[in-house]
């Protein structure tokens, strides 16, 4: 099997299908690649049952089906008692999968008696991450039998991906099968990550069945798991002869008196992320209470928008994170306008109520960021997201995650990370990482002010952009997951150095 942190690249249903025949161009037959991912079900699946348990193969009038014979045809001939169920006439099956329902010498029973009572396992080969529908009729019978047959305790392996769920989008289309575990073939389907994915498809496996390498070069895709192999590189490096303004600056702007707490985790986390140097932009009214809980980091004390401005007027500052604590209102779209039009032109973080300070008017963020030498980053949840964008169905309308922060991207020119359990980072150029494994324990509060710091400490070292928001999403759940259950949002910054020198970072490297 082959290991996400090697093959961070995500292919839709549609690249994936332009590797297969690129595979077959090179002159690898179908007939083999499906022969080789048949296989590797088979493997999984007797991986997963007892020995010589009995397996029930629930096999589609696709592609998907022809894999779901192989399996069968293997387990059989390693003496696990094989049923195999069909979803249409198998004299209607054509190609590939037509070749592998007649080499398989058992009874093939039809779907509408399909029944997984008894069965050690569930081999689910109704529709792979192509699907393009709904599921109805028989097929959603089916599918819930299945569900109903892991929700008693049995076992269900899918092919390529849960019958129901999106390849593309994650979503589940009618309804899908909660698998206990998934196999899928060369690489992984932006679906298989997405939210709905991650619920749906148990742990995942992927095999090399025998496609090039060289297909990638071919697709060019540009989705990606958020592995560290795809930013590693373009972590900064410390010379013999640097000195903490090499490093970078970062300037966080505080609430007001009662709201200090989200710009100190913020402030905090840039330092521990690199940046040389961290600041605290404060009012006046705050300057004690900030100071009293600081030491690493400065306090700058500064009286509206031309005191924040003249703040801003060190080139020393080439960082900026507004939002955390900030307040909504026009005040903080002034600061944030200050920012995005700061002469030098800093790197510019938004989070929070800066973005909610925009709420129905993201045409007014894209023209501050729009014509700058550097990309500013935003920092949404699904709830800032929708309340930025509000009115814009271009963008909430796109069908799922990833197009709606790829959309995003595009119509501010920024890099968007859309967080939650699967957060999504995309850049203006279609670029996009999708999170895997970022832990539960992250939501809690002040979680996501750590986050934005991450990014602004990164941005301060001169990281680009796309690559120092995935690498903060990444840090941010290495962290989660050294700490463990327990952690409040000031764990997270005092983890990542022991995150930095941590073995999984480094092999993943």
């Amino acid at each position: 099997m082959l290991k996400l942190a090697d093959c961070p690249e995500l292919l839709t249903p549609e690249e994936m299908g332009r590797a297969d025949r690129f595979a077959i161009a090179a002159g690898v037959p179908g007939l083999v690649l499906m022969e080789r991912a048949g296989l590797a079900v088979a493997r999984a699946a007797a991986r997963a049952a007892r020995a010589r348990g009995r397996i029930v193969v629930l096999c589609g009038p696709g592609g998907n089906g022809g894999d779901g014979f192989v399996a069968a045809r293997y387990l059989s001939a390693w003496g696990y008692p094989t049923t195999v169920y069909l979803l249409g006439d198998a004299h209607r099956l054509r190609g590939d999968s037509a070749e592998m329902a007649a080499r398989w010498t058992g009874t093939i029973a039809p779907a509408e008696g399909f029944a997984a009572e008894g069965a050690d396992l569930v081999i689910d080969a109704l529709y792979g991450a192509g699907l393009s529908r709904d599921i109805d009729g028989l097929a959603a019978r089916c599918v819930g039998a299945i569900n109903a047959f892991v929700a008693a305790g049995g076992k269900a392996l899918a092919v390529d991906a849960p019958s129901g769920l999106d390849g593309a989008t994650g979503q589940v289309r009618g309804i899908a099968v909660t698998a206990t575990a998934t196999v899928t073939f060369f690489r992984l389907k932006p679906g298989h990550l997405l939210s709905s994915g991650g619920g749906q498809t148990g742990p995942l496996a992927f095999a090399d069945i025998g496609i090039p390498a060289a297909a990638l070069d071919e697709i060019a895709p540009q989705a990606f798991a958020n592995q560290p192999r795809l930013w590693r590189a373009a972590l900064p490096r410390l010379g013999a002869d640097a000195h903490k303004y090499a490093r970078g600056a970062a300037l966080v702007l505080s609430g007001a008196a009662a709201y200090t707490g989200a710009a100190r985790l913020a402030a905090r986390a840039a330092l521990r992320a690199g940046a040389g140097l961290a600041t605290i932009a404060s009012p006046a009214e705050a300057v004690a209470i900030n100071a009293a809980h600081e030491t690493a980091v400065m306090v700058a004390p500064f009286e509206g928008e031309a005191g924040f401005a003249e703040l801003l007027a060190d080139p020393r500052r080439n960082a900026i994170l507004i939002g955390p604590g900030a307040g909504v209102g026009e005040a903080t779209r002034a600061y944030a306008r200050a920012a995005l039009t700061a002469p030098g032109g800093p790197r510019v973080v938004l989070d929070a109520d800066a973005l909610t300070s925009f709420a129905g008017d993201a045409a007014t963020l894209a023209a501050l960021v729009s014509g700058r030498r550097r990309p500013a980053v935003i920092t949404p949840h699904a709830g800032e997201f929708a309340r930025l964008f509000r009115g814009r169905d271009d963008i909430l309308g796109a069908v799922g995650k990833l197009a709606q922060a790829r959309a995003a991207a595009r119509a501010l020119g920024a890099v968007v990370i859309l967080k939650g359990a699967d957060t999504v980072v995309a850049a203006p150029d279609g670029r996009a990482s999708i999170g895997c494994d970022l832990p539960p324990t992250l939501a809690t509060a002040g979680s996501g002010d750590t986050l934005a710091g991450f990014v602004c400490g990164l941005l301060a070292q001169g990281t680009p952009a796309f690559e120092a928001a995935s690498a903060a999403v990444w840090l941010h759940g290495a962290c989660a997951r050294a700490l463990g259950p327990g952690l409040i949002a000031e764990d997270l910054a005092d983890a990542l150095p022991g995150v930095f020198s941590s073995g999984e970072l480094i092999a993943h490297a």
